[in-house]
């Protein structure tokens, strides 16, 4: 009996575990990924708790990693609604897609300062929310603010940007360009995260 080749293999074989892709992702780049365990359900349900899913026509998130904010949007998402995760890592873009198969969704590799043209090139010119994990006080000199400021043109009026962070710092990103940000912390994280929703009025 002839055997598989070795890409046959490769190509059938089951993805990594989530954990195992978390902590793949951490040890290969620990400065682009904002923690060192991925976040509870119950953080993600807080996150998302405010969106008016009805009216939700692109939702973006930057650095979705193994998905764990992807599928619970996408369980809310209207039909015809768009999900965009965006990330720098291959590796995480390679995972979301062999794991998620939703015509609603799209995972570009890319960076998050260009998201007003990773939007434009899927067809929409404002985004309705927008969330982000990244480490913002961490990342290259430039981006975060450049990010921040790419995030706000792409908002449409009434949108917001969801960010979650394990320090306060990331305020500072975001009182640039937003007058109201609403703050809470979800304590049933480890580590207990900081939770921001700075709307565009």
């Amino acid at each position: 009996m002839a055997h598989p080749s070795t890409g046959e293999r490769r190509r059938t074989a089951r993805p990594p575990s989530p954990w195992g892709m978390f902590i793949r992702g951490f040890i290969k780049r620990p400065v682009m990924v904002g923690a060192v365990a991925y976040s509870t359900r119950r953080l993600v349900e807080h996150m998302i708790s405010r969106c008016d899913w009805a009216n939700c026509k692109l939702f973006v998130e930057y650095g979705p990693g193994v998905g764990t904010f992807c599928r619970p949007i996408l369980e809310k998402l209207p039909p015809d609604g768009m999900l965009i995760a965006i990330d720098t890592n291959p590796d995480f873009i390679d995972y979301l897609k062999q794991t998620i198969d939703d015509p609603r969704f799209v995972a570009v590799l890319g960076s998050a300062a260009d998201v007003e043209q990773i939007i434009r090139d899927h067809g929409h010119q404002q985004a309705d929310y927008v969330t982000s994990g990244l480490p913002f006080s961490t990342l290259p000199k430039g981006v975060g603010p450049a990010i921040a400021a790419a995030t706000h043109r792409i908002l449409r009026k009434g949108g917001a940007f969801l960010v979650y962070q394990y320090s306060p710092k990331v305020k500072q990103f975001l009182t640039p360009h937003f007058t109201r940000i609403d703050h809470a912390v979800e304590w049933w994280n480890i580590p207990p995260a900081q939770l921001y929703w700075a709307w565009k009025d």
